[in-house]
């Protein structure tokens, strides 16, 4: 299913995740497996690698599909808060960080929850105070920096930085950022993201920028003070740093040559926040967001555009495009730079700074879906969708199609009838790819007041889903089958709409994480879900590791759910799930849990649920069998 909502989480699981009961479950069917974890549950997530974090009052605790035994169970910090949980994009890590009072002293862990082990602790390792604490992609390496105890006289209050093999957990290498027992009235706080490079590390601290050997050897050190990231371009030949200004309300840019000069003869500063930042042949594309203020004179909330030359600096624009609003989404293409706009809008621009559209392309709202077709650039919002052409933003379609504000609007290609399938509430849309001709092909008509959420071309027809409805269609828009399965209750249909949550990885924070990751500038083929998965493994494969490898064949498999869709109902013998099948809508499999409503998570990807059975057990139930 090409499903428009093109984010993390809507590749990986959908889950749903029910309010806590405060009595312990009625007991369920025998599951296929059971875990008895000793303490209070207080949440359950199912990571990218497909194994499940549950936390407890007394800590964390791995559980694998296939097996009876708990893979990991770290109490050493106790309960652990939602907010205190860091899973790493793309990687097999989850980092546990807990402030202590003031902010005087903290507590960080890094857990394998591929493999259960617990690769790194405060406490094991030694550590006093961290400053930071990243996992490096894909490097497969974490960079530390704070106090650590032990060592000659001073030692235990002198900035430390360890980096330390994520294969393994042992230290590769450590340093000092000034000699121990050294008197000097600088402070060198670690003040942002390091950035490990081939044969150095970069420490951004309060003082400067400090280049390390991995002998601990300092190579260099500079004036650029409070950098918050730094990025590097393939070759490692152009270092650049950005630190927010002393009002934090803009942004500093920095060019760092390879021995820690500074390239430019000024720094460059842009209004806002840097949200994106290219290293082009042509120069350096930044975009930055602007916060607007109230009242007449404030300034308004959209995002910045600004091309600077590599070498000097410069503003390479004459006049920057206007935007707005913040920038959604942003394509590096050979002629220019394409961007989509959240509150509707498109254009593109050259490099030189000329607009390409011959004038810019009005859209509704939210831009779900900006990708490439053989016909042009596809683009479907809350409200409309078109093909236009790429080279000159003229529409291919006649006029766009347009919809009232759908709350759920999807999308798939018919290869068979050489057309564009469209859900938008309640009504099918079918647009010939050649003349862009629409037509409404059905109205659909669910049961329990739902619209379709979801479209997929089978090789018998057309099937719409929802959360408690099926219906197959022939190519002509005709109902071949339709199941309803009746939501539980109104109480807990309710707690399933206000549970939805993305359990696949941390997705708020994978955007800023990944921020040097080259190719999520790149405009997509208009392509599958399963493809677009398989695509992130792609994005891991330069990093080595069994744990590794291990999340890259689940990337690589298919899902549970191509050919099969589960929904909670209500059985003859209480509350369940239902495995029914997507071609003839059959049901093979049915789980009763007896709780009028159960908490629960299903690993759709996988093919397990995930079910509380009372406040310290969880049973698992094999969904593909």
């Amino acid at each position: 299913m090409k499903t428009l909502l093109i984010q993390l989480q809507s590749l990986v699981v959908v889950a749903f995740l029910m309010n806590a009961t405060t009595s312990l479950a009625q007991k369920a069917e025998a599951p296929d497996y059971s875990y008895e974890l000793g303490a209070k549950i207080n949440e359950m997530t199912i990571t990218e690698g497909g194994t499940v974090v549950v936390a407890t009052n007394d800590g964390l605790v791995g559980i694998k599909p296939g097996t009876n035994e708990l893979l990991f169970n770290f109490t050493d910090y106790g309960r652990v808060k939602p907010e205190e949980l860091f899973y790493v994009p793309q990687a097999p890590y989850v980092m546990v960080g807990q402030t202590g009072f003031a902010n005087l002293s903290s507590k960080k862990a890094v857990i394998d929850y591929m493999s259960g082990k617990i690769l790194f602790t405060t406490e094991s390792k030694k550590w006093k105070q961290v400053f930071t604490c990243d996992v490096m992609m894909p490097q497969n390496k974490l960079v530390v920096s704070g106090f650590q105890k032990g060592g000659d006289k001073g030692a235990n209050v002198t900035p430390k930085v360890a980096v330390y093999d994520l294969n393994t957990g042992a230290e590769d290498y450590a340093f000092f950022l000034v000699k121990p027992g050294k008197v000097t009235m600088r402070n060198y706080a670690v003040t942002g993201r390091p950035l490990l490079l081939k044969d150095k590390l970069l420490i951004p601290t309060s003082q400067g920028i400090i280049a390390k050997s991995k002998s601990g050897e300092t190579l260099w050190e500079n004036k650029i003070k409070n950098v918050n990231w730094m990025t590097t371009n393939v070759d490692e030949s152009d270092i650049y740093a950005f630190a927010k200004t002393t009002n934090l309300k803009n942004t500093r840019i920095y060019k760092v040559n390879p021995n820690g000069s500074e390239a430019w003869t000024d720094e460059r500063k842009v209004k806002g926040s840097v949200s994106n930042f290219q290293i082009l042949p042509q120069g350096l594309a930044v975009v930055s967001d602007v916060a607007g203020g109230s009242g007449t004179f404030a300034a308004k909330s959209e995002s910045k555009i600004t091309m600077f030359s590599a070498s000097t600096g410069e503003d390479l624009w004459e006049k920057a495009p206007k935007t707005k609003g913040y920038v959604q989404h942003f394509y590096i293409m050979d002629d220019g730079i394409l961007f989509g706009i959240g509150s509707g809008g498109i254009n593109k621009i050259s490099y030189e700074g000329n607009t390409l559209f011959k004038k810019p392309l009005k859209t509704g709202e939210n831009i779900l879906t900006m990708a490439e077709t053989p016909q042009g650039l596809i683009y479907i919002t809350s409200e409309d969708a078109n093909i236009v052409n790429l080279k000159t933003g003229d529409q291919v379609w006649k006029k766009p199609l347009k919809y009232k504000r759908a709350s759920a609007v999807s999308s798939d290609y018919d290869a068979k009838n050489n057309r564009y399938l469209i859900s938008a509430d309640d009504e099918l849309f079918a647009i010939d790819e050649n003349s862009g001709d629409a037509t409404t092909l059905a109205t659909s008509k669910f049961e329990g007041k739902e619209d379709p959420t979801g479209v997929e071309v089978r090789d018998g027809g057309i099937l719409l889903t929802s959360d408690q409805n099926m219906m197959l269609l022939d190519w002509q828009g005709e109902t071949s089958w339709h199941e309803y399965y009746r939501a539980p209750g109104k109480s807990a249909f309710g707690a399933i709409l206000a549970g939805v949550t993305a359990v696949a990885a941390a997705t708020t924070a994978a955007a800023s994480y990944n921020a040097a990751n080259q190719n999520r500038n790149r405009l997509g083929q208009y392509t599958s879900r399963g493809q677009r998965y398989a695509d992130l493994g792609d994005g891991m494969a330069a990093a080595a590791g069994a744990s590794i490898a291990e999340m890259l064949k689940r990337f690589k498999a298919t899902s549970a759910t191509e050919n099969a869709q589960f929904i909670l109902t209500k059985l003859d013998d209480g509350v369940g799930l239902v495995k029914l099948n997507k071609d003839t809508g059959a049901l093979e499999k049915e789980i009763v849990l007896k709780d009028k409503k159960p908490e629960y998570e299903v690993d759709e990807f996988g093919g397990y649920l995930y079910y509380k059975a009372n406040d310290k057990t969880i049973y698992t139930y094999d969904l593909n069998k």
